[in-house]
């Protein structure tokens, strides 16, 4: 697994788990750095992994209102917590990432792929929905 990939898995996870405790149990530092060990022994380069989790942390109130504008029907809270968090993951990618690193489509695609292997084929859709739809805004307002 190409470390990039396997650094949005264990972000991936640790926002699931975070996500799934409300928030409170363990910091979002503290899971994601089991996680870390658990799951990337072999990952050298960590960058990947703590800058998405401290963007997604500072970001999540903007980042959870695009959701909610993107998908009408689907209240934040009632999106599966694996879902809600690769859209989070992919949002951030998306609006703030470094674009020479991350272009838009390569963070469309990762999200997809993310909610494929985690979720199911029905959420790789509604994941390539909504983060398509965040695309075509930028588009439009560039």
């Amino acid at each position: 697994m190409a470390s990039r990939h396997l650094s949005r898995s264990i972000v991936l996870q640790s926002l699931y788990e975070w996500d799934f405790y409300d928030k409170l149990k363990q910091s979002l530092e503290g899971v994601t750095e089991r996680n870390v060990k658990d799951f990337g022994p072999g990952l050298e380069d960590q960058s990947l992994v703590w800058d998405l989790v401290k963007g997604i942390q500072e970001h999540s109130q903007e980042i959870d209102k695009i959701i909610e504008k993107a998908a009408p029907e689907w209240p934040i809270a009632q999106i599966p917590i694996i879902d809600r968090n690769v859209l989070r993951i992919g949002l951030f990618e998306l609006l703030y990432a470094d674009k020479t690193q991350v272009p838009p489509k390569v963070a469309i695609n990762e999200a997809i792929e993310l909610a494929k292997t985690f979720s199911g084929k029905i959420s790789g859709k509604f994941v390539n929905g909504v983060l398509g739809t965040v695309y075509k805004q930028l588009e439009v307002s560039e």
